[in-house]
Parts: C-alpha cells; structure tokens; sequence
C-alpha cells in the first residue's frame, strides 16, 4: 500500500484506500524540483502502482458490500425453499390418500405417488448433470488476463534495468 499520508477512509468505513495526491506541500514548484528523469520515471511507476492498486481495492469494497446484499437475500430464498420443501410432504400425502379414495385401496396409491416422485427426482437430476456438464472456463477473462500480462512485462523488465 502507499504511505499513510496517501490513504484515506471509505465513507462507510470499510478501510483505507490509497490514492495518489495532486500535488506536494513539500516541492518548491511546479518545474518538479530538478528531478532527474529516472526519479520522475520511477515515481510514475510508483503512481501507476498505487493507481492500479487503489481501483482493485474500490472494485473489491463494492463487490464485498454487494456480496453481503447477495448473501441477505439468498437466506430468505433458502427458508422459502425449506418451508416449500416441507409443505410439498403434505401435498404428496394428500395426493396419495385422494388416489387411495379412487382406487380404494391405499398401498397401491401411495406406491404410484412414490413412483411419480422418483420419476421427476432421476429427470431433474439428468437435466441439472446436463447443465453442469456443459459449464467451462472464462476463456475470455483468462485471454484478457494473459494479454495484459504480456503487455506489461517489457514494461516491469524496462523498469527493473533502470534501477
């Protein structure tokens, strides 16, 4: 991370972030203080640094604050599945005892509302294999990630032969 001076709070408290600052209170003017060009590059370099770092701690604060959000709802959507899940018992019986009056014998009823729920347990457990076979790789994100690389390597060998 940067210096403490270069770091300040998020406005909901998550941490700091860094940042690069306009300007100096130190330097004598605007001329850059008679720096020589392998300081002025290095600072640059150290600027797109603590650039490159600030964006993926912003990125990884809102992410965190919309994962949390995410988290929230996916629990209502779970106790919703779980009272789904044990209220579906009451219905399977219900068809079982409504078979068994047709019929008149119960074995025979309850038997055939087993049979139909296996029957749509093995399809949606075919459909669901199906689907996760089909998942693959971001082969987009990881090209994206090795052009990137690439890219900035002549840069990091350049500047590692100038100190």
């Amino acid at each position: 991370m940067s210096s403490q001076e270069h770091e300040r709070s998020g406005p909901d408290g998550l941490g700091a972030v860094p940042y690069i600052p306009l300007s100096r209170e130190d330097e004598a003017g605007a001329d850059g203080g008679g720096k020589s060009i392998g300081t002025l590059v290095g600072e640059a370099t150290q600027h797109l640094s603590t650039l490159v770092r600030a964006e993926v701690e912003l990125a990884k604060s809102e992410v965190v604050g919309e994962v949390k959000k995410g988290l929230t709802g996916s629990v209502y959507f779970m106790v919703a599945a779980v009272v789904g899940l044990y209220s579906s018992f009451f219905f399977f019986f219900f068809l079982g005892e409504l078979l068994s009056d047709w019929w008149g014998l119960r074995w025979p009823a309850f038997l055939t509302v087993f049979g139909l729920m296996l029957v749509f347990t093995l399809l949606f457990a075919f459909l669901g294999y199906r689907k996760m076979k089909k998942i693959r790789a971001p082969q987009r994100t990881i090209s994206s990630v090795k052009d990137t690389a690439a890219a900035l390597k002549p840069r990091r060998e350049a500047v590692a032969e100038q100190h």
